[in-house]
């Protein structure tokens, strides 16, 4: 007789919910809204919306690897979305190819534009402790709107206009499946659990031969990156940006989406990005009705939600934890016997 073999147990529902299996049944729906939004049988406007959320997933679950499973605070995400948005454009207008070569470049060029600026920045920053990773990445956005503002090449503060159209619901769909392909992986991988070691205990990573710096610059840039990417997005859905669309009030925004679902959560990053959208949608329609001018005043609602996060669920609604379809499946041993 031979040795008992160990082999993984996959039951139906593991295969029903695993994490190419809901992938795909996403990507199915979001297909069928979108041409059933063509044919009028699906309002435009929760197209829109639908779009949008998908685009604040991105950010959200990019920023959470820094903020998050990292554990440290960075305040400069709108700066690389900014970076990707305007590189995006800037492929998108002066290339004239056909669309999906034209979107693929443009997409590729800003998440490479931002995830090469959040290389070089955290070079310098992560040598410092501290608070200052968050004075230094501020800093940065500041900076990087300023910047812009005083570019006439890329319209100055009037914004850049003439993006070609590129972005739709099924380019956000596929976009946010790539990304939390690959967030869901190296979260899953020893990358990150070095992330959580250095969040948990710095001194003892750095005890254990953790290489600190590398290892949080590498989560830095690939947070720039997909920053980078939904700023690509973002830009050729809108057509138009301009550089106050990516200063602190933004950062804001992603920072309550982030804290809303959670830290440490990929599956926190799509709740808190659903919730807030959501919220911010029915403000903007409750307010209007009541007074146009009011709908403005939806804006004050994100750092008062935020603080009431702070105060009453410091962890957000999945904190460090995890849909079972999007954490690392386990699998179970069963003997088996053979002759």
């Amino acid at each position: 007789m031979s040795e008992p073999l160990l082999k993984p147990k996959i039951s139906l529902k593991s295969i029903v919910f695993s994490f190419w299996s809901v992938s795909l049944a996403f990507l199915v729906v979001i297909v069928a809204i979108y041409f059933l939004g063509e044919y009028d049988l699906f309002n435009q406007y929760y197209i829109h919306v639908l779009t949008v959320i998908g685009m604040n997933i991105i950010l959200v679950s990019s920023l959470n690897i820094v903020n998050g499973y990292l554990g440290e605070f960075t305040l400069g995400h709108a700066g690389f979305m900014a970076i990707g948005a305007y590189t995006a454009s800037l492929i998108a207008i002066n290339f004239n190819i056909p669309l999906v070569f034209r979107l693929l470049l443009s997409l590729s060029g800003g998440a490479i534009a931002a995830g090469l600026i959040g290389y070089l920045i955290g070079l310098v920053t992560f040598k410092t402790i501290g608070d200052y990773l968050a004075i230094i990445t501020l800093g940065f956005n500041m900076i990087i709107v300023n910047a812009l503002q005083n570019i006439d090449y890329i319209g100055g503060p009037r914004g850049l206009v003439g993006i070609p159209k590129g972005t739709n619901l099924i380019v956000v769909g596929i976009c946010v499946v790539l990304t939390y392909t690959v967030l869901r992986n190296l979260v899953n991988s020893n990358y990150g659990r070095l992330w959580v070691s250095i969040r948990e205990n710095t001194i003892a990573s750095e005890l254990m031969g953790v290489g600190i710096n590398r290892i949080k610059n590498i989560a830095f840039t690939v947070a720039a990156t997909f920053a980078g990417l939904a700023g690509g997005l973002w830009a050729q859905y809108q057509q138009f940006i301009t550089p106050k669309s990516f200063d602190y009030i933004k950062t804001t925004e992603i920072l309550v989406m982030l804290y809303l679902g959670g830290m440490g959560s990929l599956s926190g990053s799509i709740l808190g990005a659903v919730f807030y959208t959501l919220m911010m949608e029915i403000l903007r329609n409750v307010l209007s009705m009541i007074s146009p001018q009011l709908a403005e005043w939806r804006m004050i609602m994100s750092p008062l939600v935020l603080i009431i996060i702070m105060l009453t669920r410091q962890y957000g609604l999945m904190g460090n934890h995890e849909w079972r379809w999007l954490g690392k499946r386990e699998e179970e041993p069963v003997v088996e016997t053979g002759v």
